[in-house]
């Protein structure tokens, strides 16, 4: 965390008993697969438990955008999905954003930005190359971003020894490594498995029950 403190990164939470944060940092800086330089870029957006529905994840993105303004960025970014725990298209829309780009299986690129003419931003794509890279055995690409994303890896890996399947850890050390190495847009984890990704979150052990080299 000292080294993304130093690009740049800000984490804002909520006073206790509220419980809910926000994490971005410059686009350049980016652990998403994404070309995002001059925009300020979202993380996490974090709200739960009772601390819901009040307004708190309107009032934590208003943070972001506050900061991306005074620090002259072109304006804020975010990935969503429809799937698992990212934040939802119809949020971050209502908050004045938009769509700008796609990347499969459920995964947007929403964007903010404070001028019309401001530079286009996109994923990286390359997505099929990108997996093709790693052959037909189990794939887990982790990084440290996240600290849930510990678990995830050892419950792939437990199985994959269950079940006698080849399998191996890509490392992503760098925000550049996850563009250059992560095959999807959420960048800084994912399960593959004979060239198509299972899982970009947790991925519970017993749903790996049917694979086989």
């Amino acid at each position: 965390m000292k080294e993304r403190f130093a690009e740049g990164m800000r984490i804002k939470m909520l006073q206790l008993p509220l419980r809910g944060f926000i994490e971005y940092i410059p686009g350049e800086y980016a652990w998403r697969s994404v070309d995002a330089k001059g925009y300020m870029f979202v993380h996490c957006l974090w709200v739960v438990g009772q601390s819901k529905g009040k307004g708190l994840a309107t009032l934590l993105l208003n943070e972001c955008v506050k900061d991306a303004r005074k620090s002259g960025m072109h304006g804020v970014a975010m990935v969503t999905s429809e799937r698992d725990w990212l934040v939802k298209k119809k949020f971050l829309s209502k908050q004045g954003f938009e769509s700008v780009d796609k990347a499969p299986p459920a995964f947007e690129l929403m964007v903010k930005k404070f001028v019309d003419d401001a530079p286009p931003l996109s994923f990286t794509g390359n997505w099929k190359t990108k997996m093709s890279r790693y052959g037909k055995g189990l794939t887990v690409f982790r990084s440290d971003q996240c600290p849930y994303i510990e678990n995830y890896v050892k419950g792939a890996k437990e199985k994959a020894k269950e079940l006698g399947i080849k399998y191996q850890v890509v490392e992503l050390s760098s925000c550049q490594d996850v563009r250059d190495l992560a095959p999807s847009a959420y960048g800084v984890f994912g399960i593959v498995y004979k060239g198509r990704i299972l899982s970009y979150s947790n991925l519970v052990k017993n749903e790996l029950s049917d694979l086989r080299d």
